[in-house]
């Protein structure tokens, strides 16, 4: 089981700000024929001569076709189109620390947002209500940004919710711990987990020492899940 823990804070006021946001034309020529002329028969001259006939012989007009120049075909010149491979993917992505085979980032509101928008799984979950108000808007909320370089059967995601005592005791402790699992990914394969606590957001609670454990046994536990569990101190 391979561990990962990021001492940060992730407020849910800052995440509920950027929640509020939410297919031939062709010519004709008429035939010319030319008339024809009939044999005119010739006088005889004299009583004892046979008379011959003398025939114009038929002359036929010549018919001269228009000429229709061709236009010139164009030749279609296809450029060549150079295809560049795709560029490998940078590993590990932009902002991830690694402890191990493990690799984390703490995203911001922000980037929680972007996500979600290809994500059907984090925005369903974003999208839950308690008392027809959106869980991330009732409750604090941190979130975290997990791969592995092997993959994992399973990954459980903890995180402690502190803040100040109360309006007029300004002293910062821990109210609970947050414990979210989540199923299997494959190797490098980047999965965004929300840690959403039982606190009022009113509250202005923040997560904080985020750790992130890659499971490669089996589990018996609900996956995925998320449980708070209130401190004691």
């Amino acid at each position: 089981m391979e561990r990962f823990s990021l001492f940060v804070n992730l407020s849910g006021i800052a995440i509920k700000r950027f929640i509020a946001l939410g297919i031939a034309l062709s010519l004709g020529i008429a035939p010319v024929h030319a008339a024809t002329k009939k044999p005119s028969p010739t006088p005889s001259v004299k009583a004892t001569a046979k008379a011959t006939t003398k025939a114009t012989a038929t002359k036929k007009a010549v018919v001269k076709k228009p000429v229709v120049k061709k236009k010139p075909v164009k030749k279609t010149v296809r450029k060549k189109v150079s295809v560049s491979p795709s560029p490998k993917a940078i590993w590990p992505p932009l902002g991830f620390k690694a402890n191990g085979e493990v690799f984390a980032k703490i995203p911001t509101a922000k980037e929680l947002i972007g996500t979600a928008s290809n994500s059907t799984v984090l925005t369903r979950q974003l999208a839950q209500k308690v008392d027809g108000v959106a869980i991330c808007e009732k409750y604090s909320c941190g979130a975290v940004q997990v791969a592995s370089l092997n993959g994992c059967t399973w990954w459980e995601i903890t995180g402690n919710l502190v803040g100040e005592t109360s309006a007029t005791d300004k002293t910062t402790r821990i109210f609970g711990t947050i414990r979210a699992l989540v199923g299997e990914t494959t190797l490098k394969q980047v999965t965004t987990v929300l840690l959403i606590s039982q606190e009022p957001l009113e509250l202005k609670h923040a997560v904080t020492n985020i750790a992130a454990y890659c499971h490669h046994d089996a589990t018996s536990e609900k996956i995925p899940s998320t449980s708070y569990k209130v401190s004691n101190n």
